[in-house]
């Protein structure tokens, strides 16, 4: 089994300069794609649950699959809930095999933000897993504006805190379709000078390509949150089996038609953040 937690991932990245790359996860088509090109490119991967993902399957159905997965993968998996809104929901997941688990308090007060994500962290560490904490808010395209991480905030959150990585906002967007203006890297920087905690971008479909390059070979930023960039990926192939014969009715032969464009799409993922 190569099943690891989000630190055992996150500290070799931040010593020898890369990231890894946190995929978001909808259902088994796309989670076993995901590691079969983490696979071919020789990179640890993080299987990430979101709130849509849960909504759709259990947790404790996620787990198993996100565990089955890694039992014969021959890279690292971690196992990591992602934007878990209470501690129930991190509890849970920790009893479900999880071996990772993200808290977003990012919507509270500062102070409340702390004294939860520190909770939380200490129940996670308890049990053998890691914990993901988020400073500042990062926003959604169409949706909630962003709240850019203030770097003292970030380091007081921390050291409070006890996380295992940090979650930051500068400049980056959820559900962004379109790679637009890129990171505040001056902010990334004030960040850096501060704390030594691995940082997280959510929202990273909406960073160039290059920009995630530079950052994962030259910042403390190890972790690039991607979902929609893959999720339009699995739209198109999804489509197009659809339409190649529009009399087919049999899911299991349309969405295997989905299994190697997705390899393919999460391959121009992994390669950029990858230690050369």
């Amino acid at each position: 089994m190569t099943l690891v937690t989000l630190s055992d991932v996150l500290q070799p990245a931040l010593r020898d300069g890369y990231a890894v790359a946190g995929l978001v996860t909808l259902g088994w088509e796309d989670m076993r794609a995901f590691v079969t090109a983490a696979e071919a490119e020789a990179c640890p991967v993080i299987l990430q649950a979101g709130p849509s993902c849960r909504e759709h399957t259990p947790l404790p159905v996620l787990g198993k699959m996100f565990r089955h997965l890694a039992e014969t993968a021959s890279v690292p998996v971690v196992a990591h809930l992602d934007h878990g809104y209470s501690a129930e929901d991190c509890r849970v997941a920790i009893d479900c095999g999880f071996t990772s688990v993200m808290f977003d308090g990012s919507r509270k007060p500062l102070a409340q933000n702390i004294d939860e994500t520190a909770a939380i962290a200490e129940m996670a560490h308890a049990a053998g897993v890691s914990c993901e904490g988020e400073i500042g808010f990062v926003g959604y395209s169409g949706g909630e504006s962003s709240a850019g991480t203030d770097p003292d905030e970030a380091s007081q959150f921390a050291r409070d805190t006890g996380v295992d990585a940090m979650a930051i906002s500068v400049g980056n967007v959820h559900l962004q379709q379109e790679k637009q203006g890129g990171l505040d890297e001056p902010r990334i920087r004030a960040i850096e000078a501060v704390t030594q905690v691995p940082l997280v971008i959510h929202g990273g479909s909406g960073v160039p390509i290059a920009q995630r390059r530079s950052l994962a070979s030259g910042s403390n930023v190890c972790k690039f949150n991607i979902g929609t960039e893959l999720r339009l990926a699995f739209g198109d192939a999804l489509r197009t089996a659809v339409t190649r014969d529009p009399d087919r009715f049999d899911r299991v032969q349309i969405l295997k038609e989905t299994h190697d464009p997705m390899i393919a799409a999460c391959r121009q993922v992994l390669r950029p953040l990858k230690n050369a």
